[in-house]
């Protein structure tokens, strides 16, 4: 049980720009004036102007007609509440969507929106990270508008023991998201955390829970995705991949993130609602993944060992053989040998 450390956060972004947004695309065919577009969100001339601008800088493609107004030139692909919100009509991640242009970690946010009583099912959602955290001491990369950067609380009956199985249901959500989008892409499930397209990473996922001895409090998910990264910093060019890379093509974001709350919601409600969901959680993600069964790997934990993994145990733990028996890895590294 971890709660991160406090820090100062970053003001989410104007409300006006999505319904901006909004209205450009309900009048895609022709031009727009600011004057109708103040009045229908409720502000004046230059403060269109000034948001226009911001989405700009933002890259969406908005063209200026000089004394007629405003056209938009393609549809952005930025994870604003307007462009998410009717695509999760009838999920618990339809109504409290919260949208940044940059902060430090989604996770960090939505752990201390949790701590101040934000309900279940609230999404958090950036355009960029600047302390994107993975699990113990790494960082996550988060160009952008490059990829979804994303963290959701949830309010599950649950003994802590029992967290696991939501990463492991989060990691599922991923693929099924993206085998939505394209169905020639397989990725593979890395217990207990990470999504791989040809042996490297393009998805982490971050569990953070406060809990008291026998209940859950909250639980924080957190999802980072590479999606249409074209590069990355040396450090990291052997090991992580995007959808992009992986493709040879541009991903929608928006339509990609509205899958994968869509799958998160199905995975969490199954959970919830069905005494069999845990069992088919670690059957599927046993399915899913190459290296849980009959891998060769090293496990950093307890002074590290090796072995051959021979699957998941009843709450989703590693199990892997060694020369003196069976040992359960709860939270060591594990890397192939």
């Amino acid at each position: 049980m971890r709660t991160p450390a406090s820090q100062k956060v970053a003001p989410q972004s104007d409300a006006r720009l999505g319904r901006i947004v909004s209205l450009l695309i309900a009048h895609a065919t022709v031009v727009i004036s600011g004057t109708k577009m103040a009045a229908e969100i409720g502000t004046s001339r230059s403060e269109v102007w000034r948001l226009v601008q911001q989405l700009r800088d933002l890259g969406v493609d908005i063209a200026g007609h000089p004394s007629t107004g405003y056209s938009l030139q393609s549809v952005p692909d930025l994870l604003l509440p307007a462009m998410l919100a009717p695509q999760l009509h009838g999920t618990r991640f339809g109504k409290h969507i919260h949208h940044y242009y940059k902060i430090g970690s989604t996770n960090t946010v939505a752990m201390e929106a949790a701590s101040a009583g934000a309900p279940d099912g609230s999404v958090f959602l950036t355009e960029q990270q600047t302390a994107g955290r993975g699990r113990g001491a790494h960082q996550w990369h988060s160009a952008r508008s490059s990829g979804i950067y994303c963290s959701v609380i949830l309010r599950p009956a649950l003994p802590p023991s029992d967290v696991l199985v939501l990463a492991l249901a989060a990691g599922l959500a991923v693929h099924s998201a993206v085998q939505q989008i394209d169905a020639r892409v397989v990725p593979d499930l890395k217990w207990p955390n990470d999504v791989l397209i040809g042996g490297k990473k393009f998805c982490g996922i971050l569990t953070e829970m406060n809990a008291e001895v026998t209940r859950v409090r909250h639980v924080v998910v957190g999802i980072g995705i590479n999606v249409n990264q074209s590069s990355f910093p040396a450090d990291l060019q052997n090991v992580a991949t995007s959808l992009r890379l992986a493709t040879g093509g541009e991903w929608s974001r928006v339509e990609l993130c509205a899958a994968l709350l869509k799958s998160l919601d199905r995975e969490y409600r199954g959970l919830l609602e069905n005494s069999e969901a845990v069992s088919s959680i670690l059957q599927r993600f046993q399915e899913r993944s190459s290296s849980v069964r009959e891998k060769k790997v090293e496990v950093e934990e307890n002074g590290g060992f090796e072995g051959v993994t021979e699957g998941l145990d009843s709450r989703g733990f590693l199990q892997v053989r060694t020369a003196q028996g069976l040992r359960t890895v709860l939270s060591g590294t594990v890397r192939p040998r």
